[in-house]
Protein backbone atom coordinates (compact mmCIF):
# COMPACT_ATOMS: atom_id res chain seq x y z
CA UNK A 1 0.00 0.00 0.00
CA UNK A 2 2.06 2.87 1.34
CA UNK A 3 5.80 2.93 1.81
CA UNK A 4 8.10 5.53 3.28
CA UNK A 5 11.67 5.47 2.04
CA UNK A 6 14.39 7.58 3.66
CA UNK A 7 17.68 8.69 2.21
CA UNK A 8 20.51 11.00 3.11
CA UNK A 9 21.99 9.56 6.26
CA UNK A 10 25.71 9.10 6.71
CA UNK A 11 28.82 10.21 8.53
CA UNK A 12 29.48 13.84 9.28
CA UNK A 13 31.91 15.72 11.49
CA UNK A 14 30.69 17.65 14.51
CA UNK A 15 29.33 20.97 13.38
CA UNK A 16 28.54 19.61 9.95
CA UNK A 17 25.26 19.27 8.11
CA UNK A 18 23.16 16.52 6.62
CA UNK A 19 19.87 16.52 4.82
CA UNK A 20 17.48 13.63 5.20
CA UNK A 21 14.73 13.01 2.71
CA UNK A 22 11.69 10.78 2.83
CA UNK A 23 9.32 9.91 0.03
CA UNK A 24 5.95 8.33 0.52
CA UNK A 25 4.81 6.12 -2.33
CA UNK A 26 1.87 3.92 -3.11
CA UNK A 27 -1.80 4.58 -3.42
CA UNK A 28 -2.00 7.67 -1.24
CA UNK A 29 -5.29 9.46 -0.79
CA UNK A 30 -3.94 12.06 1.60
CA UNK A 31 -0.91 12.60 3.81
CA UNK A 32 -1.49 14.37 7.08
CA UNK A 33 1.21 14.97 9.66
CA UNK A 34 4.67 13.76 8.75
CA UNK A 35 7.77 13.78 10.84
CA UNK A 36 11.12 12.48 11.87
CA UNK A 37 11.98 10.39 14.90
CA UNK A 38 15.31 9.06 16.06
CA UNK A 39 16.50 6.24 18.20
CA UNK A 40 19.97 6.00 19.65
CA UNK A 41 21.36 2.71 21.03
CA UNK A 42 19.83 1.92 24.40
CA UNK A 43 17.36 4.79 24.20
CA UNK A 44 13.73 5.12 23.36
CA UNK A 45 12.61 6.44 20.02
CA UNK A 46 11.94 10.15 20.27
CA UNK A 47 10.30 12.79 18.16
CA UNK A 48 12.74 15.09 16.38
CA UNK A 49 10.33 17.22 14.38
CA UNK A 50 6.98 17.01 12.70
CA UNK A 51 4.98 19.07 10.27
CA UNK A 52 1.30 19.23 9.45
CA UNK A 53 -0.08 19.28 5.94
CA UNK A 54 -0.62 23.00 6.48
CA UNK A 55 3.04 23.54 7.30
CA UNK A 56 2.87 23.95 11.06
CA UNK A 57 6.06 22.63 12.59
CA UNK A 58 7.07 21.23 15.94
CA UNK A 59 10.59 20.51 17.16
CA UNK A 60 12.24 18.76 20.04
CA UNK A 61 13.96 21.26 22.30
CA UNK A 62 17.31 19.64 21.63
CA UNK A 63 17.20 20.41 17.90
CA UNK A 64 15.48 23.80 17.83
CA UNK A 65 17.47 26.31 15.86
CA UNK A 66 19.61 23.61 14.27
CA UNK A 67 17.17 21.38 12.38
CA UNK A 68 14.51 22.40 9.88
CA UNK A 69 11.70 20.20 8.68
CA UNK A 70 9.92 20.83 5.40
CA UNK A 71 7.55 19.03 3.10
CA UNK A 72 6.26 19.01 -0.43
CA UNK A 73 2.60 18.03 -0.35
CA UNK A 74 2.39 17.54 -4.09
CA UNK A 75 5.22 15.01 -4.02
CA UNK A 76 4.42 13.49 -0.61
CA UNK A 77 7.94 14.12 0.59
CA UNK A 78 9.36 15.41 3.83
CA UNK A 79 12.90 16.54 4.50
CA UNK A 80 14.99 17.28 7.55
CA UNK A 81 17.88 19.71 7.21
CA UNK A 82 20.26 19.13 10.07
CA UNK A 83 22.88 21.77 10.78
CA UNK A 84 25.44 22.14 13.56
CA UNK A 85 25.33 18.44 14.28
CA UNK A 86 26.47 17.46 17.74
CA UNK A 87 27.81 14.38 19.45
CA UNK A 88 24.34 13.71 20.91
CA UNK A 89 22.63 13.60 17.51
CA UNK A 90 23.81 10.21 16.19
CA UNK A 91 20.96 7.76 15.89
CA UNK A 92 18.84 5.91 13.41
CA UNK A 93 16.44 8.47 12.02
CA UNK A 94 12.99 7.31 11.02
CA UNK A 95 10.50 9.01 8.78
CA UNK A 96 6.90 8.72 9.92
CA UNK A 97 3.65 9.78 8.44
CA UNK A 98 -0.05 9.69 9.15
CA UNK A 99 -1.41 8.77 5.77
CA UNK A 100 -4.69 7.67 4.33
CA UNK A 101 -4.22 5.11 1.60
CA UNK A 102 -6.68 5.10 -1.29
CA UNK A 103 -8.13 1.79 -0.14
CA UNK A 104 -8.53 2.84 3.49
CA UNK A 105 -11.40 4.66 5.15
CA UNK A 106 -9.10 6.48 7.52
CA UNK A 107 -5.51 7.46 8.09
CA UNK A 108 -2.96 5.37 9.93
CA UNK A 109 0.68 5.61 10.82
CA UNK A 110 3.49 4.46 8.61
CA UNK A 111 7.22 4.20 9.30
CA UNK A 112 10.25 4.17 7.10
CA UNK A 113 13.04 1.68 7.53
CA UNK A 114 15.40 4.19 9.11
CA UNK A 115 18.66 5.79 8.09
CA UNK A 116 21.80 6.00 10.19
CA UNK A 117 23.30 9.33 11.14
CA UNK A 118 26.78 9.26 12.61
CA UNK A 119 28.61 12.28 13.98
CA UNK A 120 32.30 11.75 14.47
CA UNK A 121 35.58 13.50 13.89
Amino acid sequence: QVQLVESGGGLVQPGGSLRLSCAASGSIFSAYAMGWYRQAPGKQRELVADITSGGRTNYAESVKGRFTISRDNAKNTVALQMNSLKAEDPAVYYCAGRIRASCDYGARGYWGQGTQVTVSS
